[in-house]
């Protein structure tokens, strides 16, 4: 028996069920397409009904993505300028329900749900049910902070509804004081879990994280801030989870942990709380990351200055860019390229399906310096930095302007 097929038998192959689904902003979800069986369905429905954005929420988090993709001409200030950028009222998500005993190695969303995950692949909105569009934003981390520092609006914050604290016990047990109204009775426990550890090994983990002392501690408490959601959701909020147009602020103030049961103990004030506040870890990281500047051909050559990647590492990274670029292959390097401008600029453009962009003949990336000796694939590691479509004249993917020839593709319809 071959170890596919074996591996089926005793039941450790996945079962994939693709779908696609679409949601209004009131939160009704509705599946396109996807398994037959009912009970299938209502998983994938649950798990989205129960994770995604609706209401203020949904709005907020499509306003903050049309401001730092550079979509709306003018500094937001107040809740009412940003009332004034329009929402598209329909959403359509792809991806995959995958049962079985392994979840699948992806940096894509997962969540749980009984039996497997479920995959989140692309996400599209449409104002008129139409015209389908992918979400856009900013890639390069200066472009980011530039827009937060330009709209004030980022810095305000929604209305608080209440503070409760959490009594959550190793063994499952979860104390709410005061309790939240019913409609939120189960969302708040679900985030207590996810703030708390879903796993033993993530309760432990997150416990050291906080400065906890050795040992797993048989309870912890921590204080929620629940607030309405804020008119743009800064990557630098100190929320932890958005549900139910609540956002979930956990608090320093009243952290704690009991090793026996009796006797409960501060988390050190001054530890700060993972996963809340500050840039994301990736645009932290990428402003002390040293980095490799490398050009690649549409015609497969690989260049980068002398000695910048070692000798000994250079077949292999030049053999990994041409396989994540498609370098060398005509139509696997267009595909990339046309994928790469779109994820740039977003919904600067406007690509009628009959007219492809142009493609470039070269692409300037920059490559993590670390990523170099690790054997794990490049393409996590490198972000794209310059084109060019005649190999003489390079163009900013971050700059203030459409490259000249994308132009001819720009949006006018633009706030």
């Amino acid at each position: 028996m071959g170890e596919a097929k074996r591996r089926k038998a005793l039941g450790l192959m996945p079962t994939v069920h693709a779908f696609e689904a679409q949601l209004d902003g009131a939160g009704q979800v509705s599946l396109i397409r996807g398994p037959e069986d009912g009970r299938l369905q209502g998983l994938i429905v649950k798990a989205l009904a129960d994770t995604q954005l609706f209401g203020a929420a949904w709005e907020s988090e499509f306003r903050s993505a049309q401001v730092l993709a550079g979509q709306v001409g003018r500094v937001l200030s107040t809740p009412e300028d940003v009332q004034g950028i329009p929402v598209a009222p329909l959403r359509r998500i792809t991806g995959e329900l995958v049962l079985g005993q392994s979840a699948p190695e992806t940096d894509d969303v997962l969540l749980t749900v009984e039996g497997g995950k479920v995959r989140l692949r692309e996400q599209r909105h449409s104002f008129d049910g139409q015209r389908w569009e992918s979400m856009g934003g900013p890639r390069d981390p200066q472009r980011l902070i530039s827009a937060l520092q330009e709209h004030p609006a980022f810095r305000l914050e929604g209305e608080v509804i209440g503070q409760v604290q959490a009594e959550h016990w190793l063994e499952g047990r979860i104390d709410l004081e005061p309790e939240p109204p019913e409609e939120l009775l189960d969302t708040t426990e679900t985030v207590v879990r996810e703030w708390h550890g879903e796993t033993p090994d993530e309760w432990a983990e997150l416990h050291h994280e906080l400065g906890g002392e050795e040992g797993v501690p048989l309870a912890r408490r921590t204080v929620f801030e629940l607030r309405r959601p804020a008119p743009l959701q800064s990557p630098l909020s100190r929320v932890f989870a958005i549900r139910q147009d609540v956002e979930f602020f956990p608090m320093q103030e009243g952290s704690a942990y009991t090793l026996d049961g009796e006797t409960w103990v501060a988390y050190d004030p001054d530890a700060e709380l993972p996963g809340t506040g500050g840039l994301p870890a990736d645009l932290a990281q990428f402003f002390d990351l040293e980095t490799v500047p490398v050009t690649v051909y549409a015609d497969g050559r690989i260049e980068w200055d002398e000695g910048a990647v070692p000798e000994e590492q250079a077949g292999r990274v030049r053999a990994d860019l041409r396989e994540s670029t498609g370098a060398g292959d005509p139509a696997a390097w267009q595909t990339w390229t046309q994928t790469m401008l779109r994820e740039t600029f977003g919904d600067e453009l406007n690509v009628p399906e009959d007219r492809p962009l142009p493609v470039p003949v070269a692409v300037r990336l920059d490559i993590s310096a670390d990523a170099i000796d690790d054997p794990d694939p490049l393409a996590q590691t490198f972000m794209e930095s310059e084109v060019s479509f005649d190999g003489e004249q390079w163009r900013d993917l971050f700059g203030e302007e459409l490259p000249e020839e994308l132009q001819d593709f720009a949006r006018n319809d633009l706030n």
